[in-house]
């Protein structure tokens, strides 16, 4: 009699949640970028954004970004007019990094001269990576895209 029982209450309890459809799950597409500095003080020491498909969201933690793990921010929407001036970023992002093993590339704020935190997550493919801002210490193919991501924190920002 328990077993009918059980199964009885595990079909009812299965009934009164919806079901979910392929159609109803989607994943979400966005890259986040910032900069963080170590020795710094001011509120423009750490700057990450979220960018999203139709907006630009500020992480408002400023948390020093680990090494082992992604960035768990807390992103507040920006106005229209600021995802304005990051909405064409992800052209700028070099498809060569995803084939990067490592998840940290030169010494990022070793110098204090500080690092970008790169998270992509699109079309299945989600990784981070650390960035030295120093060009000297990463792969070419970067320069642009490191330049690109400063230039659109100092629009952001200003």
């Amino acid at each position: 009699m328990k077993p009918k029982l059980y199964i009885l209450t595990l079909l009812f309890g299965l009934s009164i949640f919806p079901s979910c459809t392929k159609e109803e799950i989607k994943d979400e597409e966005y890259l986040v970028f910032g900069h963080f500095y170590g020795h710094c003080v001011g509120e423009g020491c750490i700057e990450i954004f979220r960018l999203e498909d139709d907006r630009l969201l500020e992480d408002q933690k400023d948390q020093y970004p680990g090494y082992t793990t992604f960035y768990e921010g807390d992103f507040l929407e920006l106005s229209s007019s600021r995802f304005e001036l990051a909405e064409n970023l992800m052209d700028y992002f070099p498809l060569d990094l995803l084939n990067e093993t490592d998840t940290v590339i030169g010494q990022p704020d070793a110098g204090d001269w500080g690092g970008l935190y790169i998270e992509y997550n699109y079309e299945g493919v989600h990784k981070y990576w650390l960035l030295d801002q120093m060009k000297s210490h990463v792969p070419e193919y970067l320069h642009g895209f490191i330049q690109k991501v400063n230039e659109v924190i100092i629009a952001v920002n200003g």
